[in-house]
Order: C-alpha cells, then sequence, then structure tokens
C-alpha cells in the first residue's frame, strides 16, 4: 500500500513540476532570443535528466553498476520508445533541416561513443568519463551559438514574459519537483519489483528507466498540449545527450562503472543504438520531414517488443 502511494505522489509531482519547468524554459527563450529547441536541448534536457545524474551515481557509489548503467540505455530506450511515441501519438511534429543536420547526429554520435567506450571492455573509465563530458561542453558551446529552429512550431496561445524572479523560482520549484517525484516513484516501483525477484540489470533497464523517463514525458506531453512542439522533440534527443554524456560522464569520472550484466552488451546496447537509428528513417517516411501517429506506433510497438524480449 504504501509502495502505491510512493507512486501516485511521485507522478503527480512530475507533473506539476513539468509544467513549471515548460513555463520557465518558454520564458528564457523569450527573453533571450533562444530557440525554444536550444532551451530544450539545455534547460529543460538538464533538469529532467536529473533523476538519472542522481540514480547513476548513487547506484555506482552504492556498488550497483548495473542499475546505474541499466538506467541511462534504458532511459535512452524510453524517451524515443515510450516517450516521443506517446508525444507523437498526440499530435504530429514537423521537422526541420537541422534537425537530422545537428541533432540527431549529435545523438548518434554519443551513442556510438558509449558503445565504443564500454562494450570492448566491459567498463567506462575515468579518462572517457572526461572525453565524453568534454564533447558534450563542445556540443553545447555550438547549439548556444549556431543553432537555429528545428521544428516548426504552431503560434502558441499563452506565450508570457514572466519575470526573471519567477522564472528562476519555475526552474527551481519545476526542478525540485521532478527530482523529488521520480525518487518517490523510484522507490515504489523498485520495491515492488524486488518484491517479485526481478534481477538488478532489468529493474535498471525497465522499472527505474521508465521511472526516470516520467519526468520527460511530463515536460513532452505538457509541451505539445501547450504547443511548444520544439520544446517537447529538444527535450527528448536532448535528454538522450545528457543521460550518455552528462550521466554516464561524470558518474565514471567519479567512480568508473563495470558492466556485470552482460545482458546490457549483448542485447541492451544494441536496441538503444537501432531505437536512436529508427528517429531518422521515420522523420522521412512516409510524409518527408514530420513525425505522425503511424510513427508512433512503430516507436511504440518496439519499445514492447524491447521489453517483452529483456523481461523473458
Amino acid at each position: 500500500m504504501l509502495n502505491a502511494l510512493y507512486i501516485i505522489l511521485g507522478l503527480v509531482l512530475l507533473i506539476g513540476g513539468g509544467n513549471w519547468l515548460l513555463k520557465a524554459a518558454v520564458a528564457l527563450s523569450m527573453r533571450l532570443n533562444i530557440p525554444k529547441i536550444v532551451i530544450g536541448m539545455t534547460v529543460v534536457s538538464f533538469a529532467t535528466s536529473a533523476p538519472e545524474l542522481i540514480v547513476s551515481i548513487k547506484s555506482a557509489l552504492d556498488g550497483f553498476p548495473d542499475l546505474a548503467l541499466g538506467n541511462v540505455v534504458g532511459s535512452n530506450i524510453a524517451n524515443l520508445g515510450l516517450v516521443l511515441a506517446v508525444t507523437i501519438l498526440l499530435g504530429s511534429i514537423d521537422v526541420r533541416k537541422s534537425f537530422y543536420t545537428t541533432d540527431w547526429p549529435v545523438m548518434m554520435l554519443a551513442s556510438m561513443l558509449f558503445f565504443g567506450f564500454i562494450y570492448f571492455d566491459s567498463e567506462l573509465q575515468q579518462y572517457e568519463g572526461i572525453t565524453m563530458v568534454i564533447v558534450l561542453f563542445l556540443f553545447l558551446v555550438y547549439l548556444l551559438r549556431f543553432q537555429k529552429t528545428a521544428v516548426v512550431d504552431e503560434p502558441p496561445e499563452d506565450d508570457v514574459l514572466l519575470p526573471m524572479y519567477k522564472t528562476v523560482l519555475f526552474l527551481g520549484i519545476g526542478g525540485a519537483a521532478l527530482w523529488g517525484g521520480s525518487e518517490l516513484l523510484i522507490k515504489g516501483a523498485v520495491n515492488l519489483a524486488t518484491t517479485f525477484g526481478v534481477s538488478e540489470r532489468v529493474i535498471g533497464i525497465t522499472v527505474v528507466s521508465i521511472g526516470t523517463s516520467i519526468p520527460e514525458l511530463a515536460a513532452s506531453v505538457i509541451a505539445v498540449i501547450k504547443k511548444e512542439k520544439a520544446i517537447s522533440l529538444g527535450n527528448l534527443i536532448g535528454s538522450n545527450i545528457f543521460n550518455l554524456l552528462a550521466v554516464l560522464g561524470i558518474t565514471s569520472i567519479i567512480t568508473p562503472i563495470k558492466v556485470i550484466d552482460q545482458g546490457l552488451l549483448t542485447n541492451d546496447i544494441f536496441w538503444m543504438l537501432g531505437i536512436s537509428f529508427l528517429i531518422l528513417p521515420l522523420v522521412f517516411l512516409p510524409k518527408g520531414l514530420r513525425l505522425g501517429w503511424r510513427d508512433g506506433l512503430v516507436l511504440l510497438g518496439a519499445y514492447i517488443i524491447f521489453l517483452y524480449f529483456t523481461v523473458l
């Protein structure tokens, strides 16, 4: 009963946090005259990736490396196979050129960098973590200086230029609510999963990763409802980049992460690469530069198949 209460309270905090964070992100993009996709891929992505960062660092330090790795790999799969799928089922997203010339390639570069670092020796070393953080820093510098709007936004009905103190307040409250909500949700979900004797890797790749992807889901769905599609897509791609380069980069700088359950390398990491790659052809097919409900069904179907093979 207590675990169910944790889950419900966690979801309430996550939805509220997503709304506050979105308000602050829109206000920031207006005040600084920065394209909304850049705000989505930086401010919103970092805040919604905070649960993964906290969970991964704590897991690695406590001696549960598979939970740290499974959390990130599973979250990246869930962000695209579940969160993006639900988002585009609610409303299609029109995409511009810089999506496939910058944003998607950087996500794939981060994925391949992680793959190269961990696949051959089953460990993320400190120098590899430093390399990942440097790549992230260079990407952020490029974003802030050169990135152009990559998604066509419908004219929003309620864009309001908030006072600076309110923007900072909403950022703080939204980030704290997302973090607290994720903590409660993970605690309840992991306790329930452990009751059934599920392994650490499977808990990380499914229950924990879905739990830590709830902030992205909340922020993205609210963004679509409020016609802020650029923040929605930018948030998801940015979160995947942050999860790999920032979360695993910072965690492995603090303490090296070694794979225990080889299923992460023989199964999970290939699903992550496959679903990440799948986004590009879906953007062009069947209708060019658009993600619609059919693409959402494909992604959701892929995610369900992934869960089936992983749990079994």
